[in-house]
């Protein structure tokens, strides 16, 4: 199986956004900590008021680290702050909730451990594992903006917009992060290409949320991402060059 290797220690850095999620948090957080490859969690609270500060005050594990934001500002600044405080060899982004498994973190690692990958984006189209059948109108954004992603960055994904991420930590950390809300995937797709990553992409499973159980994306994010594909391509920033 590609997600069975060998590591001699743990290796990653987990980022964590994590905004009004009282009843996954913990166990988020324990699935997290159940990996082998954790070395560190850092849970960036976007400024929680429905008693998640509460909750994450009382863990004690020394690999967790929780940074608090004023206010909330959204999943890109909060992970611009993590990403900024990772220590390990390889950072992964986690949501806060319970759609993406921590027992994918293997299948993530290994391009990148074996030295063949600089990021590497878990698909949740691209595979066979289990996943929840949901939204089709979400399926058919998410391969839109895909699709528009890879026309504007040359790239061949399958889930541009997916949480799991994975990279190392150099190479994230030498990418300057803008926006502030869901923009953070495609700018940081386009920003990868622009910089000659070399991306792999690997299958994971999924348990979509409803919206009834917090779903926070909506449709206003997805023109937000198809400004994000424009802006931050070879075009968008020639065109903010010309301006300037």
């Amino acid at each position: 199986m590609s997600g069975d290797v060998d590591i001699p220690q743990p290796c990653l850095s987990v980022v964590m956004p994590c905004f009004n999620e009282s009843g996954t948090i913990e166990a988020v957080v324990d699935a997290v900590l159940a990996s082998p490859y954790t070395a560190e969690v850092l849970v960036v609270d976007d400024g929680s008021t429905d008693g998640t500060r509460d909750i994450l005050e009382k863990f004690d594990d020394p690999r967790i680290r929780v940074l608090l934001q004023s206010h909330n500002q959204g999943k890109g600044a909060a992970l611009r702050r993590g990403f900024a405080e990772a220590t390990a060899d390889f950072v992964v982004v986690q949501d806060a909730d319970l759609e993406y498994d921590p027992a994918d973190y293997g299948s993530l690692l290994e391009p990148l451990l074996s030295g063949r990958a600089d990021a590497c984006f878990g698909s949740r189209f691209h595979t066979s594992r289990p996943h929840r059948v949901l939204y089709y109108w979400h399926s058919v954004g998410n391969k839109f903006l895909t699709m528009a992603s890879n026309a504007f960055t040359n790239l061949n994904l399958t889930d541009m917009e997916t949480c799991y991420k994975a990279f190392r930590r150099e190479v994230i950390q030498a990418i300057e992060i803008e926006e502030d809300r869901f923009g953070f995937e495609p700018e940081v797709t386009a920003k990868l290409a622009a910089a000659g990553a070399r991306i792999y992409e690997v299958g994971i499973s999924y348990d979509g949320r409803t919206y009834a159980d917090g779903k926070k994306i909506g449709w206003r994010d997805g023109v937000r991402a198809m400004y994000c594909i424009v802006r931050y391509s070879p075009f968008g920033r020639r065109w903010s060059a010309r301006r300037s």
